[in-house]
């Protein structure tokens, strides 16, 4: 009798991951219905975008990182209207609004959905690129294979280069289907640490932790975090980036002088690789450079397009 119990417990603590992921809501037409935005039906699904600014100014496309979807970026959309863009902003794949298609989350994976966007949206000339963390990978990646697609790259705190973790993450990354357990189990609760410790520093997202929550009341999300930590976010860049030298692409990249999550001597790396690059690094900040230093980001942006004139 004991070790059936004790059987039936240890099943219940393997299957409870499971359980936590199917009372999470899908993402509903309803849902969809009262953001706002667009959605693109894509190859692999559909895609939640929204336009920021008048309609015949240049284009800057925006792509987040891996937790936060295109909110992210609501500290600078206004300023980067007010420097005379046409800002897109949108949700990848199993972040936000967007669907949660099956398969790897692999660099490939999320330049071939910001690809089939731009496509769907009939945007045929290049546009301005900026990507941040994760989405710094992305661009990146989307730069060096459609050189012609790109006018200028912004590079925030870019993955690729160098990377560290928290340690779940880390642990849920190599660990197989135990790592994909604690992920499961722990995951949530980790990052809602994360967004309460950053909504006590100065931010412009007051509520991340409420935004946080509602992304983990659906479904796939945290399973899509884990998919881009480990497909994703170890792939070195160094040749993506000798890539993007040999272009010629003019390249800002901007860091974190204290980011605890990509070290700022990724910096020297991307010095070595693109001697060409802008690099500007901003005094005392960590990783949220989007929502807790937008004025310095902006600030850096604007001399860029000075040095960089379209």
């Amino acid at each position: 009798m004991f070790l059936t119990l004790l059987a039936l417990a240890l099943l219940a603590l393997i299957a409870l991951p499971i359980a936590l992921e199917a009372r999470r809501s899908k993402i509903t037409p309803t849902l969809r219905e009262a953001a706002p935005g667009h959605f693109a039906d894509l190859p692999r699904g559909s895609a939640h975008y929204i336009w920021h600014g008048p309609v015949r100014a240049p284009i800057i496309v925006l792509v987040h990182g891996l937790s936060s979807p295109q909110w992210v970026f609501d500290g600078l959309t206004r300023g980067l209207v007010m420097a005379g863009f046409r800002v897109l902003t949108y949700d990848l794949y199993g972040r936000g609004l967007s669907d949660r298609p099956r398969g790897a989350q692999t660099l490939a994976f999320h330049s071939e959905q910001l690809q089939a966007l731009l496509e769907a949206l009939e945007i045929d000339v290049p546009v301005n690129l900026l990507g941040y963390s994760m989405g710094g990978a992305i661009a990146a990646r989307f730069a060096a294979d459609h050189p012609g697609k790109v006018s200028r790259l912004i590079l925030l705190a870019p993955a690729g280069l160098r990377y560290a973790p928290g340690r779940l993450l880390s642990a849920a990354r190599k660990g197989g289907p135990l790592g994909a357990w604690l992920w499961g189990l722990f995951g949530g609760s980790s990052l809602r640490r994360s967004a309460r410790r950053d909504a006590k520093a100065p931010t412009v997202l007051t509520d991340l932790p409420q935004r946080i929550n509602a992304e983990l009341s659906r479904r796939g999300y945290l399973g899509a975090i884990l998919s881009s930590e480990r497909h994703a976010l170890h792939v070195p860049m160094e040749e993506v980036h000798r890539e993007i030298a040999a272009t010629g692409l003019p390249t800002l990249a901007i860091w974190g002088e204290r980011d605890p999550v990509i070290p700022l001597a990724a910096s020297g790396d991307l010095a070595r690789l693109n001697r060409q690059a802008f690099q500007e690094v901003i005094a005392g900040a960590g990783h949220g450079l989007p929502y807790a230093n937008p004025a310095e980001v902006l600030a850096a942006i604007r001399e860029f397009l000075r040095e960089v004139p379209a």
